[in-house]
């Protein structure tokens, strides 16, 4: 006789998975042999440059690497990070604590909430968001205080409309910019205003600049070459996106000595580090030729205009991105986002990403990635234009 299996309540309380439904249909859409054109997911379609391939082969080979790494990233890596900070934002750290290794940003989100929230602690968390800022509090006992991003406001949280109570209760402040799913890129004045709200409540600010380097004007600032960013906040880069390094998970987290610490030590207790190979690999991204990063930005440029034209071309009127590769599009009136990307999907054989997949201020919009072929976006217009908007 089997036991009864009883999942914790973390578990039960997680939320709907809204895009359920939408892989059960891609699914069953592919298995009548059509040809799916995939806008739904951030992975970019390019491969990692020959370079970085290449040191990993050479650093796989080495004995030396194939024991237990350093729990918070090699000497080595932590200083390819440090000189990274300096090169892009002028800044300089202490590679020793003030930059610590993570494996991918998704780790180190979800671990900032063991590190730093306890029971009924409060977390504030933009929305829409990433799923996952929600998700670490949740699982560790805090409450989510959503921030909404609202076109009018420049998808910007009102720092100012969050309640005297809730502030005062309040850990940790996630931000993202450039944004996702939004797009939007956030001004200095911003960080600025962020800045003074964490010093007067005693917030850690998180800023997970994934998109730091995918922009499509002036160059986002970091949260940390801003006045007293350095002493209230962390920020996250990752080498997924500007690399194309999403299945490597090879991350570095840099801010306060004592905010790098707290996460530090949660990772030498739930987790053995990046291999080393892996780190020695990222090492040659952050130290190599930076024309790499322009041309992946110039080509998602290159495919940020023939897809938003298009889109206006159908109808589906939006603000061109200001950062990341992904486009932010309003719904049709009368349609719901889960709906209609319910029709792109079954109709027209495009997979796009519901908005309120990202939190309830995401209803009414869809998200499209740039992760694809100009050519492929070009089809997908055609294929929507069927839709009859």
């Amino acid at each position: 006789m089997s036991i009864s299996i009883k999942k914790a309540e973390r578990i039960k309380q997680l939320p709907p998975y809204l895009f359920a439904e939408i892989d059960r249909l891609k699914r069953e859409v592919a298995a009548r042999g059509i040809d799916l054109i995939n806008l739904g997911i951030g992975d970019p379609d390019t491969p990692t440059p020959p370079h970085i391939v290449a040191r990993l082969r050479e650093a796989a080979g080495n004995p030396a690497n194939h024991r237990y790494p350093d729990y918070e990233g090699l000497p080595s890596f932590r200083q390819a990070a440090a000189g990274w900070m300096r090169e892009r934002y002028g800044l300089t750290v202490d590679p020793a604590t003030e930059v610590v290794s993570l494996i991918g940003s998704k780790e180190g989100i979800a671990n900032m909430a063991v590190a730093f929230v306890d029971h009924d602690d409060v977390v504030l968390v933009p929305d829409p968001g990433y799923p996952v800022y929600h998700i670490g509090t949740s699982f560790n006992g805090g409450v989510t205080y959503r921030l909404p991003l609202r076109r009018e406001n420049g998808f910007l949280p009102d720092l100012a409309a969050v309640p005297t109570d809730v502030a005062r209760r309040a850990k940790l402040l996630w931000l993202n910019y450039p944004n996702n799913p939004t797009s939007a890129v956030a001004p200095r004045a911003f960080f600025a205003e962020a800045i003074r709200f964490a010093t007067r409540h005693n917030v850690i600010i998180c800023h997970d600049a994934a998109y730091a380097e995918i922009y499509f004007g002036d160059r986002p600032p970091s949260l940390l070459e801003l006045p007293g960013g350095r002493e209230v906040g962390i920020e996250f880069h990752s080498l997924s996106k500007t690399f194309n390094m999403t299945g490597w998970r090879v991350v570095f987290a840099v801010g306060h000595p004592d905010v790098i610490a707290g996460l530090g030590k949660v990772k030498t207790n739930v987790d053995s580090g990046v291999f080393q190979a892996v780190q020695e690999a990222g090492i040659a991204a952050l130290s190599g030729d930076y024309a790499i990063v322009e041309r992946l930005r110039a080509m998602y440029r290159e495919r940020r205009e023939v897809l938003v034209r298009g889109l206006a071309d159908l109808g589906l009127v939006c603000d061109p991105p200001a950062g990341t590769f992904y486009v932010w599009v309003p719904m049709p009136r009368g349609q719901t986002a889960a709906g209609f990307a319910m029709r792109c999907l079954t109709e027209a054989g495009v997979v796009v990403t519901p908005g309120n997949g990202f939190g309830e201020a995401g209803e009414g919009y869809i998200r499209l990635t740039l992760c694809s072929p100009t050519e492929r976006l070009r089809e997908a217009v055609e294929r929507l234009r069927g839709l009859g908007l």
